[in-house]
């Protein structure tokens, strides 16, 4: 028996198409790998699960009794609790059981009527088979085994939510959901914010899940190592693909070649079909005018160029000198903990340096700190003149919402969208899935993953020689992500990244500067 049915659901939100005649079952074991374009609809589908969405057509239909567990990067919790309050709540009946318990105990020592005696004992027996069927008696202990998995020190048990990093706010609700143990897990992005540690914890812990879940996610590496089916939300419909994620990009593969070849015999039939048409006379003629143009135009159609050579013809014009920065003896510490110190190296043209390290190891504070937003104790950052360097998230955090998207990527005074051919930077910005009407949209008006988009693209056409990202992947689609990979690769300035994303990182690192986990403060620069 499935636990959740889709069955031919239509969904339009504004009279905006968002679902439709979709499909869908998952059975118990089920790890189900949910991707798609920003905006495609993937967050709208498990809002149908959870109820939260009603379709327009069809039925969603969840098996009674089912418990669902829900996860998303912006998963609230109370941020004036510790985590261990948090936690704590989980077990709430628990806790009532145990105080009723207590208060049984301790009317049980002082003398009783019979029948009130009688009362007591009874209600202790039911007492005491509602904390077997919970598994109640060893609470704390479980409490305490997540939170150390995880990697819970103490300081961080103590302290209020709101005071733990974005990383470790996801651990909290993640370690929430794994104590409600659902039977279906829905995962919006679970490991936005994770390091690559806590990703690989989750990996592991996914071997002895029992239940079914559905992941949105962009990370490859874990979707390749988790889940054991792939849907794709494209064109308001789902496409399935068995295994992994890896044996999803071999079968898309041999799916675009069936769908081309189908399009090269039906294109064909239609020309040779205009032929016919067009010896026809006067009024068959006039009739079929626009067929005829639209035919001749696939007839004259060329396959797009490739996507290699549009960002090459960007970047042509882009002159950057060899070094870039120098970094000498920098320290910082906060809170009294050394987060890095005596740190030197240089930042030179081609490098693409990736920073790795623990949630809270100090990896964004070192990127505020050689862009000045943050004032190191000791040391020197000397940048090049005349570079220039844009920091992404300041980028997307200072995105104007009253701006239009092809205002806000030509906004850079050095932008390379004023001085490259229009018809490459509209190459470039539809590749980033922009199309003419959405150049023309208020940032306002956009979803966070399109912000990032617009961001990201600005960046990009910056004319800066030094590109900062942190955490960049997070908010972009795959093919964004894709594209922006290619981009970095050919970039001809010099790249400073902050990612968990290990598919990414080893695809653009040619540098790499590693906190050292077992000695604070100290930072190990890697080629490769």
């Amino acid at each position: 028996m499935s636990l959740i049915r889709l069955n031919d659901v239509s969904v339009r939100f504004d009279n905006v198409q968002v679902l439709r005649e979709a499909f869908f079952k998952l059975d118990g074991g089920d790890r189900v790998g949910l991707i798609g374009r920003n905006g495609s609809g993937k967050s709208t589908l498990l809002k149908l699960v959870m109820d939260q969405v009603e379709p327009d057509a069809g039925t969603v239909a969840v098996e009674l009794g089912t418990k669902i567990g829900y996860f998303s990067q912006f998963s609230e919790l109370n941020g004036a609790s510790t985590i261990l309050e948090v936690l704590q709540d989980v077990f709430a009946h628990v806790v009532e059981v145990e105080a009723e318990l207590a208060g049984i105990d301790a009317a049980l020592a002082a003398d009783q009527p019979a029948d009130e005696l009688d009362r007591l004992i009874h209600r202790q027996a039911e007492l005491f088979a509602d904390m077997d069927r919970l598994d109640g008696w060893d609470y704390q202990r479980t409490i305490d085994k997540v939170l150390t998995t995880l990697g819970f020190a103490e300081a961080h048990r103590s302290c209020a939510i709101d005071e733990l990093s974005g990383g470790w706010r996801n651990r909290a609700a993640l370690a929430k959901i794994l104590l409600e143990a659902p039977d279906v897990l829905l995962l919006d992005e679970p490991t936005n914010y994770l390091d690559v540690a806590g990703v690989e914890w989750l990996e592991g812990w996914f071997k002895n899940f029992k239940g079914a879940a559905v992941i949105v996610s962009h990370d490859r590496k874990f979707l390749d190592s988790v889940v054991t089916r792939i849907i794709e939300l494209e064109n308001f419909h789902l496409h399935e693909y068995p295994g992994n994620f890896g044996e999803y990009v071999v079968a898309k593969q041999f799916r675009l070649k069936t769908l081309e070849s189908q399009f090269v015999h039906e294109s064909e039939l239609l020309a040779f079909e205009a032929e016919g048409i067009s010896d026809r006379r006067a009024a068959a003629k006039a009739a079929s005018k626009g067929l005829d143009s639209k035919l001749s135009k696939i007839k004259k159609s060329h396959a797009p160029r490739p996507v290699d050579k549009i960002i090459t013809e960007i970047y042509g014009g882009l002159h950057v000198k060899d070094v870039l920065c120098r970094v000498e003896s920098l320290s910082k510490a906060y809170a009294g903990r050394t987060l890095f110190s005596d740190l030197s190296f240089e930042i030179r043209r081609g490098n693409r340096i990736v920073v790795l390290g623990a949630n809270g190891s100090g990896k964004s504070t070192l990127l505020r700190a050689l862009t000045g937003e943050e004032p190191a104790d000791s040391g020197h950052v000397m940048w090049a003149k005349g570079g220039g360097l844009v920091s992404y998230n300041q980028v997307l955090d200072e995105l104007d919402p009253e701006d239009t998207v092809t205002h806000a990527v030509n906004a850079m005074p050095d932008s390379l969208a004023l001085t490259a051919t229009k018809k490459s930077v509209n190459r470039f910005l539809a590749m980033f899935q922009f199309s003419e009407a959405d150049l023309k949209q208020r940032i306002g008006a956009l979803s966070g993953g399109q912000r990032a988009r617009v961001a990201m693209a600005q960046c990009l056409l910056s004319g800066a020689s030094v590109l900062v990202l942190d955490e960049p992947t997070n908010h972009l689609d795959m093919s964004s992500t894709q594209v922006m990979e290619r981009a970095l690769l050919h970039f001809p300035g010099a790249v400073v990244v902050v990612s968990h994303d290990r598919f990414f990182t080893d695809k653009i690192a040619n540098r790499r500067l590693v906190f050292n986990p077992d000695a604070p403060g100290e930072i190990e620069v890697r080629q490769g």
